[in-house]
């Protein structure tokens, strides 16, 4: 399996299994952690919008090579603010927010499996 990455620029603080790391989305905030199971790295993102916000969680299970983009839409007609979280190997990296439009999410490519 081959992973070629998107256009997305990634982290590279260490994302050991079970901590934390920070995103910061649009309006929204949150933290990434994941852990390792038996059929892949169980990744999981929870946001709020503020404080009082109620938060929003996401999970999947990542094998190597995999990603999953997730994306905050903005004002009607204005490009979504998104942001990627990809398993290469053993390590999880989580990219910088970036403005998408509709089309780049859609048709992100995905890992050569």
């Amino acid at each position: 399996m081959s992973f070629t990455p998107s256009h997305h620029s990634y982290t590279t603080s260490e994302f050991a299994p079970g901590n934390g790391h920070s995103i910061h989305l649009a309006r929204f905030d949150g933290v990434v952690y994941y852990t390792v199971e038996q059929d892949g790295y169980k990744v999981v993102a929870t946001l709020a919008s503020g404080a009082e916000g109620l938060p929003i969680r996401f999970g999947s299970t990542l094998r190597s090579g995999q990603r999953v983009v997730i994306s905050v839409p903005q004002a009607a007609g204005e490009p979504s603010v998104d942001f990627e979280i990809v398993r290469d190997g053993d390590v999880i990296l989580v990219s910088q927010p970036i403005t998408t439009s509709a089309d780049e999410v859609t048709t992100a490519g995905v890992a050569d499996q």
